[in-house]
């Protein structure tokens, strides 16, 4: 019988601080947003841009990129194609200005152990970024509200990458021209789709039950890392580390 991984252990047997960088996802990982401002935004521009009778509601968007989720919702009605990629751009345009103006509204909900993690990976000197499928404006007013934009260096997002793998390729793109090609990267999320991403670009990854999808269907997709939330971490307390990046590629 195969025996379930204690808290904050590796399915392979290894513990959850030895990356030299960690790329985080926003909604379900960080925070769950609250007030409806994403949604609404993204609704107004179905409505004013591409002038359809439509919302985001019925679609499955967790995992997916706002690009994604606009490009689902439109296919409903029949938008598609060439149609969608020209009014695209204005859409986009249109969902951050409604964000910034009604950030204010925001009212994230920070998963637990969140702060806690950052602050201790933060004091290993470890590189903090964030790989979301939000477009930038929107992924940035939110991890601002919650307070936690001090710790992030930098982020990626989906105002040019539809994909999720995109996302992340270019987040290791990032670590590496800051740490060295031989850095190690890894990714926290929340859903399958963070699980395949990561894996698509080599990197590990530590998925939270923090969103809509249980740890049971996280795990059956071999994740490094499957928690309940980011507070399981602190509890197994390792602080174990990988070997600098010149001792691991040493022959």
């Amino acid at each position: 019988m195969t025996q379930t991984p204690a808290p904050g252990e590796r399915q392979n047997g290894g513990r959850w601080m030895d990356a030299d960088a960690y790329l985080f996802d926003i909604d379900g990982t960080l925070l769950v947003a609250r007030g409806l401002v994403h949604y609404r935004a993204l609704n107004r521009a179905l409505h004013e841009v591409y002038g359809v009778d439509a919302t985001i509601d019925g679609v499955a968007y967790h995992g997916k990129t706002d690009l994604g989720i606009l490009r689902a919702a439109l296919e409903r009605v029949g938008v598609r194609g060439p149609v969608f990629e020209a009014k695209l751009g204005q859409a986009l345009d249109l969902i951050c200005r409604d964000v910034s103006r009604n950030a204010e509204g925001m009212r994230p909900e920070i998963c637990r152990g969140v702060p806690e993690v950052l602050a201790r990976l933060q004091a290993a000197g470890k590189l903090l970024g964030i790989a979301s499928g939000n477009l930038e404006v929107v992924g940035w007013h939110k991890v601002r509200a919650a307070n936690l934009d001090a710790f992030f260096e930098f982020g990626f997002f989906s105002d040019h990458h539809e994909s999720r793998s995109d996302i992340f390729a270019r987040g290791v793109e990032e670590v590496k021209s800051r740490l060295g090609e031989g850095a190690s990267v890894c990714f926290v999320g929340d859903t399958p789709e963070d699980i395949k991403a990561a894996r698509q670009v080599n990197a590990q990854i530590i998925a939270v039950s923090t969103g809509i999808f249980r740890a049971e269907e996280l795990r059956s997709l071999h994740p490094d890392v499957c928690v309940t939330s980011c507070a399981d971490l602190l509890e197994e307390g390792s602080t174990s580390q990988l070997p600098s990046s010149q001792a691991a590629n040493a022959p």
